[in-house]
């Protein structure tokens, strides 16, 4: 069976009216076309929808059954494509990102809010997630975009890089460490060093600058979360090393943070998508907007 809209709007338009004069001038037919238009689906249908007859026309006892399931197409057809010019238009549509804790709890609402006051209508879903979590979620299609760190190895997905990040060491203000203009790797091991726990990629970072400085902490204590370490330094229980785009949260805690001596640590902070599959407009729009945001860096 093949009714087509322009059939399935005439057949409704005309049961409303009970016209063919009016139902023409309402469609912008003639009444010959809107008849043709009519009959067609008629023979397609396999029966009358409408009874005629000199005086009057009114709908047959299938075509009084089938209007509200016209009527409902009919609807569901011009909202479908009322919510995809609106889409297209920025002013609808649903974007999904995940962005790893770090960067979700420090420079990402900034950027976001401005986004929002330039979008108000659309809806913006954020999963804060670890660094692999959040480029699985971008690889499987769970969410639009991904920002992280640029990890050694790309599969299933593209990267855009937003800015490079610097690590930097952080320590209690009442270390003796805290006056040091720049710290090296040497003299944060002789402190109790407070690092993710082993198996995470930010251990495994800060485990292989320490393998290139030649030294290895003394005494270790680990966390699962960057601020939970930041918080353990800011009672006094040890130094660490985090990236710098946690500075912001790091320093509200009253802690101190210094550059670090070498061998530095920096990497790459980006935009992650999936290979081969193209961005919807509102999302396209979220990754522009955050390459403009930060350009510049940090």
């Amino acid at each position: 069976m093949n009714i087509t809209l322009r059939q399935l709007r005439a057949f409704a338009t005309l049961a409303r009216s009970q016209s063919f004069a009016e139902a023409s001038e309402l469609l912008h037919l003639s009444q010959s076309a809107l008849s043709v238009a009519i009959k067609k689906m008629e023979q397609e249908v396999g029966g009358s929808l409408f009874s005629r007859s000199t005086r009057s026309l009114e709908l047959s006892p299938e075509g009084r059954n089938f209007l509200p399931t016209a009527r409902r197409l009919l609807a569901d057809w011009d909202e479908a494509f009322d919510d995809l010019g609106r889409s297209f238009s920025l002013q609808q549509g649903k974007i999904s990102v995940a962005v790893m804790p770090s960067f979700a709890m420090n420079q990402f609402p900034e950027a976001l809010a401005s986004f929002q006051q330039e979008y108000p209508e659309l809806n913006i879903g954020v999963e804060d997630v670890v660094m692999e979590d959040t480029i699985e979620a971008v690889r499987s299609g769970h969410v639009d975009l991904g920002i992280t760190f640029e990890p050694e190895q790309l599969d299933g997905v593209d990267f855009t890089p937003l800015f490079e990040d610097h690590w930097i060491a952080l320590v209690h203000p009442d270390s003796p460490l805290a006056g040091e203009p720049q710290l090296s790797w040497q003299q944060l091991v002789q402190q109790p060093f407070i690092a993710m726990n082993r198996g995470s990629w930010s251990r495994a970072t800060t485990e292989a600058a320490m393998a290139t400085a030649g030294v290895s902490p003394g005494q270790l204590l680990e966390a699962q979360q960057l601020a939970t370490i930041g918080r353990m330094v800011s009672v006094g229980l040890g130094v660490a090393v985090v990236p710098q785009l946690c500075r912001q949260q790091m320093e509200a805690m009253a802690i101190v943070c210094k550059p670090l001596d070498g061998p530095a640590i920096a990497r790459r902070v980006g935009i992650f998508t999936r290979k081969r599959h193209g961005l919807s407009r509102p999302a396209h729009a979220l990754f522009q907007h955050l390459q403009d945001h930060f350009g510049s860096g940090l």
